[in-house]
């Protein structure tokens, strides 16, 4: 049995055929570091696919790459040893809450660091800063509309897909979207755009 390597590889082998995400989760959770190294590559492209929809919504030019923001979260899942993974979801949630953090610190330092030469504040990070401050004030005031907001404007994940992250059903969840989209849209002038029906 190996150790895993902290560091995520550039390219990753095929993800072995016989286990499916949520078995090797279950098994990482276990204390298996087999499963991480199996992990991976199992979940890149769903990674990538994250990271590139975080990444539309930064200016072109942004100095943090989806590759690397892939591998930060990649990096900070690799630290969450204790975690009690169920599925997918669950997983794709966490990944869409951590990639969300990076942005926001990338954007915090960006904007500390106005002063020092060489470094420019970046066009998207008050929006980037203005999003996650509307929702850390959707979260005082109803957590789990917060949280349906990051899974499904960070994480991209459909109504069905955060309802088996978040443990409720597809039409509570509807509901509860309609809600904080309103709340949003009058906290920002514009909601997030994840689509309103799926």
């Amino acid at each position: 049995m190996t150790t895993p390597s902290s560091d995520p590889p550039s390219q990753p082998p095929p993800a072995p055929p016989t286990a499916s995400v949520t078995e090797l989760l279950r098994a990482w959770s276990a204390g298996d570091p087999a499963a991480l190294e199996a992990l991976l590559p199992a979940v890149y492209d769903e990674l990538r696919r994250l990271a590139q929809r975080a990444m539309r919504r930064e200016r072109t030019g942004h100095t943090l790459q989806p590759t690397a923001l892939v591998h930060e979260a990649y990096l900070r899942l690799v630290e969450q040893r204790r975690a009690d993974w169920h599925n997918r979801a669950q997983f794709l949630g966490v990944a869409a809450r951590l990639m969300r953090r990076i942005l926001v610190d990338h954007a915090r330092v960006t904007l500390g660091g106005c002063d020092a030469p060489g470094v420019a504040i970046e066009e998207s990070a008050p929006d980037v800063l203005a999003l996650h401050e509307a929702l850390e004030r959707l979260a005082a005031l109803d957590a789990a509309q917060a949280r349906l907001v990051e899974l499904r404007y960070f994480g991209g994940l459909t109504i069905e897909e955060a309802a088996a992250a978040l443990g409720v059903s597809p039409a509570t969840l509807k509901r509860e979207w309609v809600v904080a989209r309103a709340w949003l849209r009058r906290e920002l002038g514009n909601p997030p755009n994840a689509g309103a029906g799926r």
